[in-house]
């Protein structure tokens, strides 16, 4: 069997909450001290716990529960449609923003104050339209 691509087992419409787990590979550590080498990976988890909480503050998604093993992690996410349904396009640039470095039409667009030409507009909308489905 295939496997099928994250974004079809989404259905919002059938329950807004989703369970992910992230593991690691080959034996290596997330967190905590490895037992084989001694290293202590510590430090990581307070990193990891940060960059998690500082996610829903750029997306429509809250974090119901976590928990930071030492070589995985288990998330319970919230999808907040209600709340992505509210941002205008502006304010999805810029959340968008926050993370990345956009393209050069979002780059102009949060530059001057949304003032794009009609066929920059036309063209920069689709690319709006994708990160507000994404």
């Amino acid at each position: 069997m295939m496997p099928k691509p994250r974004k079809t087992l989404i259905a919002v419409e059938s329950t807004p909450y989703y369970h992910c787990v992230a593991r690691c590979v080959r034996r290596a550590f997330l967190c905590g001290i490895d037992t084989l080498t001694g290293q202590n990976y510590e430090h990581r988890r307070a990193w990891l716990e940060d960059r998690l909480l500082e996610l829903p503050k750029v997306f429509a998604i809250d974090i119901a529960a976590y928990a930071i093993m030492s070589n995985h992690y288990h998330l319970i996410l919230h999808i907040n449609t209600e709340r992505a349904k509210s941002w205008s396009d502006h304010e999805i640039v810029e959340r968008w923003h926050q993370l990345f470095n956009g393209t050069v039409l979002s780059q102009k667009y949060l530059k001057n104050e949304g003032e794009l030409s009609k066929v920059e507009m036309l063209v920069f909308q689709e690319t709006i339209d994708e990160w507000k489905n994404n």
